[in-house]
């Protein structure tokens, strides 16, 4: 069974920088696909990025791309969300998610419990 924890989340002021990071367990991240969703208190979960199961292929929303940046330490089977200029409004619970990389499904089948990442203004 895959499990998923992620840590690394807390206050930053706007313009800072956090590192999240999901460590697995139960399988390598090289046999999944590895993305990192958020949710704001109010809103919808919504997709942040996403790394293929090679790590050669990478995927970013609109709203963080070049400021935010996927990776993976094979060694400590862990995956890393760097975060650089936070701005308010990527306030939210990040999580870490999963999914196996077959065409016949995009749903992710496991998550993490999720970490608040608060950026004050």
């Amino acid at each position: 069974q895959v499990q998923l924890v992620e840590s690394g989340g807390g206050l930053v002021q706007a313009g800072g920088s956090l590192r999240l990071s999901c460590a697995v367990s139960g399988r390598t991240f090289r046999n999944l696909h590895m993305a990192w969703f958020r949710q704001a208190l109010g809103k919808e979960r919504e997709f942040v990025v996403l790394m293929d199961w090679s790590g050669t292929r990478t995927d970013y929303a609109d709203s963080v791309r070049f400021r935010f940046a996927i990776a993976g330490d094979i060694a400590r089977n862990t995956v890393y969300l760097q975060m650089d200029d936070l701005k308010p409004e990527d306030t939210a619970v990040y999580y870490c998610a999963a999914r196996e990389p077959v065409l016949s499904t995009t749903t992710y089948k496991y998550w993490g419990q999720g970490t608040q990442v608060t950026v004050s203004s």
